[in-house]
């Protein structure tokens, strides 16, 4: 079994880089010591002085390129920021205590008040407000903080507090259930931004650390382990990733801090742990989502406050049970119960009743298939679907569509125009659809 509430998170955070003075050679005792210079000679160390002040400042502009902030473009809203590491130009640390030292300023704990769709209602009716805690990380000095989808999740009210001890308020900008991220913004400047790797270049064997707020009180612990796997496809209530498998200790409010290599970068936002397993306890089996794979999709939420390029279908669909397939004659895979009108899945050709068997050459037989499938895929990109209808095998060739504002969605649902329906089979077989975007 996979615990929800053992997800968690923790950060990283980058020091000043530190100066290297340039070593002045030392003048040996003797006669060209003390010998006056020439009028040539003082032209020829003039010009060698030169030489070496422009390459000193090329190559450390180079240096800078690489390592330092990037550009901001004329009115892009705060772009995602990576200060100079702290050591070497490689990024090296000597040890974990100078990887915290590094980071811990950069990490932030949070705590939420949620809203009644979570916490429920009491006997009589009244909304009832539980409270929850997670981690979090800095992503630019101007106050935008990457956490879990699922922390702030429903939250009516987000506090998050710094390595300092000041309290902030915080606003949710957005975030994405299907890669369990979310970003928040804080009315603050001049934050230690936390650095950010490259999740690509991770090994199995290499030490990582995680930083975060365990148990919602031992805030700003630091855990350390390896990478166990770099790959590992999980499913988190019917949500499929591929995530950064570690044995670091990771525990509930560790959600949604960063994943840490041993030169203090983010390469992983620390998001889930299995407790248990077939009914035994497991241990040292926790999961980080790979930061390379959530960079400019981050980087979406804040500019537009959503991922707006995010592959979207316009259907509301399920999984075809046992049930189905024996009375209704069906094939396995993912039964179509509603057509959006203006969707992607309209325009292609797609209708109530069809079953999604296979995305190019993915086999699709449950709503997580198609979640998992969908991930591979841009709004613009064009995929060839195999669909049961009528018992017969078709070919459709579906252009992506784009997924729509949550808010405005929102907006449409509480008036009651949100998209979809119950098809035929919904009613018959007591199945409740979902809505698989």
């Amino acid at each position: 079994m996979y615990d929800e509430e053992f997800m968690q998170r923790e950060e990283l955070l980058q020091p000043a880089p530190e100066k290297v003075p340039v070593p002045v050679p030392a003048v040996s005792a003797g006669e060209d010591a003390v010998r006056p210079l020439s009028r040539a000679d003082r032209r020829v160390r003039a010009a060698f002085f030169l030489l070496c002040c422009f390459l000193l400042g090329a190559a450390g502009a180079g240096i800078a390129w690489q390592l330092g902030p990037g550009d901001t473009a004329a009115g892009q809203t705060a772009a995602i920021t990576q200060p100079i590491l702290h050591g070497t130009a490689s990024g090296a640390v000597s040890s974990d205590a100078a990887v915290y030292a590094a980071a811990v300023n950069s990490v932030v704990s949070i705590n939420t008040i949620n809203t009644a769709s979570r916490a429920g209602v009491n006997i009589f009716g009244q909304p009832v407000q539980s409270a929850s805690s997670g981690s979090g990380f800095i992503l630019n000095s101007d106050g935008y903080i990457l956490t879990n989808y699922h922390v702030v999740q429903d939250a009516s009210a987000v506090e998050v507090t710094t390595y300092s001890g000041e309290v902030l308020q915080a606003r949710v900008v957005g975030g994405d259930a299907d890669y369990d991220i979310a970003v928040l913004k804080v009315d603050a400047s001049g934050l230690q931004s936390a650095a950010l790797g490259d999740s690509d270049t991770l090994n199995v064997g290499d030490r990582v650390l995680a930083i975060g707020n365990p148990l919602g009180e031992l805030t700003f612990s630091m855990s350390g382990g390896m990478v166990s796997s770099v790959n590992r496809a999980i499913n988190v209530s019917g949500t499929p990733f591929h995530m950064i498998q570690t044995d670091t200790s990771i525990n509930p409010g560790n959600s949604g801090g960063p994943l840490l290599n041993t030169a203090g970068e983010v390469v992983g936002i620390v998001s889930a742990k299995y407790s248990s397993s077939n009914g035994k306890a497991v241990e040292g089996i926790g999961f980080a989502i790979p930061i390379n794979d959530v960079r400019a999709i981050v980087q979406d939420i804040i500019d537009n406050g959503y991922v707006t390029n995010k592959a979207y279908l316009g259907v509301t669909a399920g999984t075809v049970n046992a049930q189905m397939a024996q009375q209704g004659g069906l094939a396995q895979g993912v039964y179509l119960y509603a057509v959006d009108p203006g969707g992607a899945a309209a325009a292609a050709g797609l209708q109530v009743g069809d079953v999604i068997t296979r995305i190019d050459g993915t086999e699709i037989r449950t709503m997580t298939d198609l979640s998992a499938a969908k991930k591979s895929y841009t709004a613009g990109d064009t995929a060839r679907f195999t669909v049961v209808r009528g018992g017969q095998s078709l070919p459709i060739t579906v252009t992506w569509g784009a997924e729509p504002d949550p808010a405005a969605s929102a907006s449409q649902n509480a008036q009651g125009q949100a998209p979809g329906g119950y098809g035929p089979y919904g009613g018959l077989f007591g199945l409740t659809p979902y809505y698989g975007g």
